[in-house]
């Protein structure tokens, strides 16, 4: 550990940090809005969804401790069912106990995809808190970070195509956000790419249905962030990309209109695949449960405007 890190490191155990505390969210960088509309999901297929689920976070942990267990998000839940499905990977299903339910056993689905999705995960955390220390010199994300960095060595030397476009990716995103750039097909482009490279787990026939699946859900996911945060963005004077399209006429209608074809576009990508298992879980995703934000934002504003 270099002098610079030990310092931050200290600063931060000074501060109130402890190494059970990993300054990252898994929302923070992942957003959590590729998951299921329950209502809409048998039950059956709920419980396999939460099994895969808890199967990720228990991955996290054993491979990558309490700190990357921290980076748990839905949205990787979600590149999991899809591939274990595309590639007919079959899921091991063990019994665990964990701090969240300490009394009865849940269910978790395990198989090598689920590695390769905590190693994706705990990844992106990885150079979204770098990010965040060479901008805003975020104690927490560097010691967090620091904690992760044998780990992270190991995933770029498994994965090495990834991680140079996830770093790239994330590094074009973070100038876009410094020049407080309003183009939205350039912003959500950088996520996109992200997400393209994530969901290419390894080349073949499926790579370019896979790419364009993911790079328009990227999109997607990004701009649903933005629609979701303008207000609270706006009102505390943080960057946001729809900042400048927010102040014309008709914005609503056209962030509809534009979150709708981000999501068709990934969907119709979808269906080219034969994905036969699970295909209930990963339809009330797409068709369903990627709206769920969405809808409960409209409900907020429609109850305001009711006062």
């Amino acid at each position: 550990m270099n002098k610079d890190v030990r310092s931050a490191v200290n600063q931060a155990v000074s501060s109130g940090w402890t190494p059970g505390e990993s300054g990252i969210r898994g929302e923070e960088f992942m957003f959590g809005y590729v998951t299921v509309c329950e209502p809409e999901l048998k039950v059956k297929d709920l419980k396999k969804y939460k099994a895969y689920y808890c199967g990720l976070c228990h991955v996290l942990k054993e491979e990558y401790g309490f700190t990357g267990q921290m980076t748990l998000t839905y949205d990787m839940t979600f590149a999991i069912i899809l591939l274990s499905s595309l590639y007919e990977s079959d899921a091991r299903l063990d019994m665990h106990r964990c701090k969240v339910h300490p009394v009865k056993k849940q269910m978790m689905l395990t198989n090598e995809i689920t590695s390769y999705g905590a190693a994706m995960n705990v990844l992106m955390a990885y150079y979204h808190m770098e990010d965040d220390w060479e901008d805003d010199r975020k104690v927490s994300g560097l010691a967090a970070k620091t904690m992760l960095h044998g780990k992270v060595k190991k995933i770029v030397e498994q994965y090495p195509r990834q991680s140079k476009v996830i770093q790239s990716a994330l590094e074009e995103l973070s100038v876009c956000e410094k020049e407080e750039s309003t183009d939205l097909d350039k912003t959500a482009g950088c996520f996109g790419k992200l997400m393209e490279e994530l969901f290419l787990y390894k080349t073949d026939q499926w790579e370019g249905t896979l790419r364009r699946m993911g790079f328009f859900m990227g999109k997607f996911i990004y701009l649903m962030d933005a629609y979701e945060d303008l207000p609270k963005d706006m009102e505390k004077g943080r960057y946001n990309p729809l900042k400048k399209i927010a102040q014309e006429a008709g914005y609503e209608e056209k962030m509809k209109q534009i979150l709708c074809m981000m999501i068709a576009e990934s969907t119709a990508e979808f269906e080219k695949l034969p994905c036969l298992s699970d295909i209930d879980i990963l339809r009330n995703i797409l068709y369903d449960g990627v709206w769920n934000c969405y809808n409960k934002i409209q409900r907020k504003k429609s109850e305001e405007q009711k006062k």
